[in-house]
């Protein structure tokens, strides 16, 4: 009976942010598409990844974009295993806030880095955010699709841990 106790309090992947509550901020909106915003990646931070893990990638993934497969809006992939953050606006491929030797691949808008929400008109959409724990670095480079890059860390994912945030214009 004490084992099964104990493992109820074991700690688990967890994914979190210090900017992000229910709702994108206007940082996280795209600068363009009628939206006014910053167009900055958000921060994030995970705790208790697995003990195997050789690297970490992102996702941003609006789940309701109206393109019949939705839209990726960030991937970053080849995070250093003792990487545990990252800070806002990261997702920006001309600033160097990304740890060394992270990679930004191709977008669904056919550009690496973080791409802004625009949703249209409507009711809101859920963009899924999502660090991958990965048993390997991904052999990719930033001409990846982020179909590909999907693919590859299918199978090398270890554990994953998402937030949802709504999005909406106004």
């Amino acid at each position: 009976m004490m084992a099964t106790e104990s493992s109820a309090f074991a700690q688990t992947f967890t994914l979190k942010s210090k900017e992000l509550g229910g709702q994108l901020t206007n940082k996280q909106y795209a600068k363009g598409m009628g939206f006014n915003g910053e167009n900055q990646s958000p921060q994030l931070y995970w705790e208790n990844p697995p003990k195997d893990t050789q690297s970490f990638a992102v996702t941003v993934y609006d789940l309701d974009a109206p393109t019949g497969s939705g839209f990726w809006h960030w991937i970053v992939f080849n995070i250093p295993q003792n990487t545990y953050e990252l800070v806002s606006g990261a997702g920006d491929p001309n600033k160097d806030l990304l740890p060394g030797g992270a990679i930004q691949s191709n977008t669904d808008a056919g550009v690496p880095g973080y791409i802004g929400a625009a949703p249209p008109e409507g009711p809101a959409h859920r963009y899924l955010i999502t660090v991958y724990a990965l048993s390997k670095k991904l052999e990719l480079d930033k001409n990846a699709t982020p179909a590909f890059v999907g693919f590859n860390m299918h199978f090398a994912t270890l554990a994953k841990a998402s937030l949802i945030v709504y999005g909406q214009k106004h």
